[in-house]
């Protein structure tokens, strides 16, 4: 009787993982697929200088405004006619931050009428991106 006991005690238990890792991959998917990425609108600008803080965040919408005034939204140029809807479909929420990136030669009218096409999108949060100075500068 005593080595029928100890035969039983020695058996080793399998732990099947299959359900474990499905679970995993599951949540991967969910995650990846419900994760918000922040698209660059395209062009490269020059901001102009400022001192302030640095204001991130990383669900923002991002417009940019080129020398020759042209605007520009998830890669591609629009007009500014078209910016309130592009916003409002882009946005998930009415607390979405709106950040331009005007370059330093844009109008200031161009600046004036995005950032306004911006609020009638419904968008309260409407910020604009700047250079740091660099320390020894004034």
């Amino acid at each position: 009787m005593k080595s029928t006991a100890g035969a039983r005690r020695r058996q080793s238990v399998a732990i099947d993982l299959a359900p474990m890792i499905d679970c995993v991959f599951i949540l991967l998917i969910f995650f990846i697929v419900t994760s918000v990425f922040v698209e660059d609108p395209g062009i490269e600008v020059e901001r102009p200088d400022t001192r302030g803080e640095a204001i991130t965040d990383r669900n923002a919408l991002l417009i940019a405004i080129s020398a020759d005034d042209g605007i520009y939204f998830d890669g591609q140029r629009i007009r500014l006619d078209q910016v309130a809807s592009a916003l409002s479909q882009a946005s998930f929420s009415d607390d979405a931050t709106v950040i331009i990136r005007a370059d330093r030669r844009s109008s200031h009218g161009i600046f004036a009428g995005v950032y306004g096409e911006a609020k009638r999108a419904g968008l309260a949060n409407v910020q604009f991106a700047t250079a740091r100075l660099g320390a020894g500068s004034p």
